[in-house]
């Protein structure tokens, strides 16, 4: 599985139970919730750009920082802290394959203060099927790909991600039930300490 396209870039036929005929999301009030979520866990289903499936765990500790837990036996581990983002192959003794994070779309939701009515960040904003939709890009380099964010109202709720990353690949991902709050250990970001455990 090709971990580095499960977090650069999209979950399809996900039921889900808002009213009929919903209004649109404005862009302001997805820019406040999402900057209301300081800590997140969820299960979460990944489909790859090749149909592979994984599942896993999710937490998120804004800003920044972000954790894809592979559920066994499945050790592969994709993080992002101090910037950076590590993808760490179960199968390879070698170290973490290592980017920048605002080389990910995904930076956009992970940023210190969202706000999606940025100029030239929001390249869609549509209802779809009772779910708000929203495609957002960095202004400054729409070459790293794009974010569409899948959005239930009553209350708002982020459901899903499809990211389509620098070369045309798509990964969605859907979140489970989301765990809001709390705190979470600091070593779950932290790519110099897992790589040292890695190596022991």
């Amino acid at each position: 599985m090709n971990r580095r396209t499960a977090i650069l870039a999209p979950l399809a036929l996900f039921a889900l139970g808002a009213p009929a005929f919903a209004a649109r999301i404005p862009l302001a009030d997805l820019s406040a919730y999402l900057n209301s979520l300081t800590t997140v866990q969820a299960d979460f289903t990944q489909i790859n750009a090749d149909g592979t499936i994984a599942t896993g765990k999710l937490f998120i500790r804004r800003p920044g920082r972000i954790r894809f837990e592979y559920a066994p036996p499945d050790r592969s581990l994709v993080m992002a802290g101090g910037s950076q983002v590590a993808i760490f192959d179960a199968k390879s003794n070698q170290p973490p394959e290592q980017y920048p994070l605002r080389r990910t779309p995904l930076n956009l939701i992970l940023a210190a203060n969202v706000d999606l009515g940025r100029a030239r960040m929001v390249v869609g904003h549509r209802e779809v099927e009772n779910t708000t939709r929203v495609i957002a890009q960095d202004p400054e380099n729409p070459a790293y790909g794009t974010i569409e964010l899948v959005f239930t109202a009553n209350p708002v709720e982020l459901r899903q991600w499809i990211i389509t990353d620098d070369v045309g690949n798509k990964t969605t991902v859907v979140l489970g039930e989301m765990i809001k709050g709390g705190s979470m250990p600091a070593s779950y970001f932290d790519i110099t300490a897992e790589t040292a455990k890695r190596s022991r």
